[in-house]
């Protein structure tokens, strides 16, 4: 695992952890990487000055996969707590803000860009880190 310093068209910086370097550029590549702050997908390494991960003793990979366990966990916790809705996540986003629909908490799909554009209408949403089932081990 690695930690990049990444910066988006916004000047945000924000920190990432990739399996190497060449995921990284694949991610950013295909715009998988969004910002957290403005989720905007454009997104560059930022320069930062080498160094390595150390946990107290730990091994970096015990804290990747302890990492990856917290994100099963709330992937496990979304999954028994919220409605999915799929692709119609902006769509029910929206419903729920404007007072169109009952809230309720809701998880699903959306490109950065409907993501940019939910967060510019005030509506609250959040992309989360997700682990499918199959890479949880």
């Amino acid at each position: 695992m690695i930690l990049f310093e990444l910066k988006c068209d916004h000047d945000h910086s924000f920190e990432a952890w990739f399996r190497n370097g060449e995921t990284c550029e694949a991610q950013m590549a295909a715009g998988e990487v969004a910002c957290p702050h403005c989720g905007s997908p454009q997104v560059a390494k930022a320069p930062m000055a080498p160094r390595l991960v150390k946990t107290r003793g730990h091994h970096v990979e015990e804290v990747a996969l302890k990492m990856r366990a917290a994100l099963t966990e709330l992937r496990q916790h979304v999954e028994k707590t919220c409605d999915y809705v799929g692709d119609r996540f902006p769509e029910e986003a929206r419903k729920i803000h404007y007072g169109e629909s009952d809230p309720r908490p809701i998880y699903g799909e959306a490109t950065p860009d409907e993501s940019k554009a939910l967060k510019d209408e005030g509506v609250e949403v959040q992309s989360i880190p997700w682990i499918a089932p199959s890479q949880e081990n």
